[in-house]
């Protein structure tokens, strides 16, 4: 299992439609960058200036949205992970 530190969370990207309404399906290297997903992994926090550690905002389960060039994409066991920081992601999904 991986575990994130300071501020950084670990998401599974939603999966993307593979093909578009009219029904032609769309290989790999035409698809947008996944731009939501769930998170499984949270870091413990940044730590601030003074010592302290700051909370995350965020925990494993939230569903977020998040810029889709911020995300370092991972490989791990044939699963695909992102890796971003808490400041990359725009908004829970409620």
């Amino acid at each position: 299992m991986l575990k994130p530190l300071g501020d950084h969370i670990i998401v599974k990207a939603s999966s993307k439609e593979e093909k578009t309404k009219s029904g032609i399906f769309l290989p790999d290297t035409s698809k947008e960058k996944p731009e939501q997903g769930e998170i499984i992994a949270v870091g413990p926090g940044k730590i601030l200036e003074n010592g302290l550690r700051a909370l995350m905002s965020v925990k494993v389960g939230d569903k977020v949205l998040f810029t889709k060039y911020s995300p370092n994409e991972i490989k791990i066991d044939g699963n695909e992970y992102l890796v971003l920081t808490e400041s990359d992601v725009l908004a829970l999904i409620e």
